[in-house]
């Protein structure tokens, strides 16, 4: 990431903001992190704080990235207090965030998949390069899949033409299922 640590404000929940539009717009353009306040389609150059999500900051800090802030003080905060808070309010974050870590691993661009109803959108070069050419939900191991539940993800997966992902969580490793659609 080239030379200093970007400084991250914990802002008492689990959101965490690059106040610096420098440092933002560096980890923006280091791997698509975070979203800029306010920029609905952020490009490479954009005048905003970037906001990032735990799972984000959580990897970010784990590969020694980031530098988290907590404050007036500007007590940081170490790697297992972020996951302590993370977990709090992140429902089965552990196993998103195993996903998350295995497909950045990968060399994929993984952002938030509200819009889609699912945990992740993945692109393979990034936001506003190329379209998320696939959605992926997490499962654990153990967690059931209806029938109704694969139909609908089927349904949206076609809607927004990408392809729907299943990433089941065992353990440490990761096991990715994915649907295609044909119509006979």
């Amino acid at each position: 990431m080239g030379d200093a640590v970007i400084e991250v404000e914990a802002l008492g929940d689990s959101r965490l903001i690059v106040w610096s539009l420098e440092q933002s717009r560096r980890l923006y353009r280091k791997g698509y992190f975070g979203k800029p306040l306010g920029v609905p389609k952020p490009k490479n150059e954009f005048e905003a704080p970037l906001i990032l999500d735990p799972i984000e900051g959580v990897y970010l800090l784990e590969k020694g990235l980031i530098r988290v802030v907590s404050g007036a003080e500007r007590r940081e905060v170490p790697l297992d207090e972020l996951l302590a808070v993370a977990r709090e309010t992140l429902e089965d974050f552990d196993g998103k965030y195993r996903v998350y870590r295995d497909l950045r691993e990968k060399g994929f661009v993984v952002a938030p998949g509200i819009k889609y109803g699912c945990d992740f959108a993945v692109y393979q070069h990034g936001p506003g390069v190329d379209h998320a050419p696939y959605i992926v939900q997490v499962k654990g191991l153990d967690d059931g899949l209806s029938a109704s539940e694969i139909v609908k993800a089927g349904r949206l997966a076609t809607t927004v033409r990408k392809t729907f992902i299943i990433a089941v969580v065992d353990g440490d490793e990761v096991r990715y299922l994915g649907f295609k659609w044909w119509k006979p």
